[in-house]
Order: C-alpha cells, then structure tokens, then sequence
C-alpha cells in the first residue's frame, strides 16, 4: 500500500474550491471556471474537480460519504485488521501452549 503526499497543503486546497463555487457565476460551466482556477494555482483540473465534489459532499450539498466519515472507517479497518492478527497470534500460541502441556504429561 503506497502512502501519497498531498502537493497541496489544506489552505491552498480550500481557497481553490472556494475560488470555483464562487466564480462559477463568471464562467459558461462549472468546468471552465475550473480550468481557469487550476491553471492559476498550478493543478491538474480533474484534481481541483474532485476537491470541489468533496467538499461538496462534506457541505451536505451532495450525496456521498464525507470525510470524517472516510476518515473514521478507515480508522475502524485498521483496528480490526490489527485486532484480528491479534486474535492469530493468541490462538497460535494457545494451541502451542496447549501441546507443550500435553508433552509435558507423565505417560501412562
């Protein structure tokens, strides 16, 4: 699993989106206005498009899953990915334990 750095810091981030929601009214469409303020702040348009979805999701104007939400499920998975390799280890070492008894005992 590859961890990606993200170029853009938050800030620059937010002002871009708010740059096209509020300029949006000055352009023919939604994508002009974002390929005129990704070709300012130095951006791909398809990347500054998914900023502005996603903060529109997280506004509640759109339908998804926000990014709290995103956030706290990936949270979840890690711990019971890390819970479950647990509960592999405690049972490899109980039946371990389980068979060290079991040649410990006196033969009859």
């Amino acid at each position: 699993m590859s961890k990606t750095t993200n170029k853009y810091s938050a800030e620059v981030r937010a002002r871009a989106v708010r740059m096209v929601l509020d300029n949006q009214g000055r352009h023919e469409s939604r994508w002009a206005a974002v390929t005129s303020i990704s070709a300012k702040i130095g951006c791909a348009p398809q990347t500054l498009i998914e900023w502005v979805k996603k903060a529109e999701v997280d506004r509640g104007d759109r339908a998804g899953i926000t990014t709290e939400t995103a956030e706290r499920l990936k949270a979840l998975e890690r711990e019971n990915r890390e819970l479950r390799q647990a509960n592999e280890i405690l049972r490899k070492a109980s039946a371990c334990f389980a068979q060290a008894e079991l040649d410990r005992r006196p033969k009859s």
